[in-house]
């Protein structure tokens, strides 16, 4: 059981974890250890009503899992805090949420440099900026990527409340996780053991 102290910097991680796999964890558990960050949540999004997705399990799977691949790590911790809110689920919803009913905790963001080139058009992401850090681990680039794409996200790296933290790169997806799945193929090492068997005990993305 994860153990939450009365004041944190948490780092907030957000995904749709379906599911979540090694790569995840190496990289919550690496900013949790090599940032001011004293825990991480990885915030699990709900699954939208208007856009369901047969491979996209239940939320209630898809939270017991990454409770399953944390709960062993004081580091980490799974939230399911976006099940609350009402959808879409926006980004400043969620802090707004978190920041009234955890105000002795100072919260942060998680993600990918590539989301920095559409950063620009999250709904209110300029309050984002202005009140909260966000850590930035780094992506592989596409070699054909246009060079204004670059110039954007150089420009939010540029930012005070923007750290880029040399975290390594994992290239592991859960559609490769399902994907081999679905074709009768051994994924357990992609995911932790219980993760793994709660998978196979619920025959999950199976065809």
């Amino acid at each position: 059981m994860q153990t939450i102290l009365n004041e944190m910097k948490v780092g907030l991680f957000f995904g749709s974890f379906n599911p979540i796999h090694v790569g995840h964890l190496i990289l919550a558990n690496h900013f949790a250890q090599n940032s001011s960050l004293d825990q991480v949540w990885l915030v699990v999004s709900p699954r939208n009503p208007l856009k369901k997705k047969a491979s996209l399990l239940d939320d209630h799977h898809r939270l017991a899992m990454v409770r399953e691949a944390v709960d062993d790590n004081p580091l980490l911790s799974a939230s399911n805090v976006e099940f609350e809110l009402e959808q879409p689920s926006y980004t400043i919803n969620t802090l707004v949420h978190l920041n009234e009913k955890y105000p002795q905790h100072e919260f942060s963001l998680i993600m990918g440099e590539d989301n920095l080139r559409s950063f620009h058009k999250w709904k209110n992401f300029d309050q984002i900026l202005a009140n909260h850090k966000i850590y930035i681990y780094p992506r592989l680039k596409a070699e054909d990527e246009e060079s204004s794409k670059q110039e954007l996200i150089d420009k939010f790296l540029a930012h005070k409340n923007i750290e880029l933290l040399d975290a390594p790169v994992i290239q592991i997806s859960a559609t490769m996780i399902r994907n081999l799945i679905a074709d009768g193929k051994d994924a357990r090492y992609l995911m932790t053991a219980p993760v793994h068997k709660y998978c196979t005990e619920m025959h999950f993305y199976k065809p």
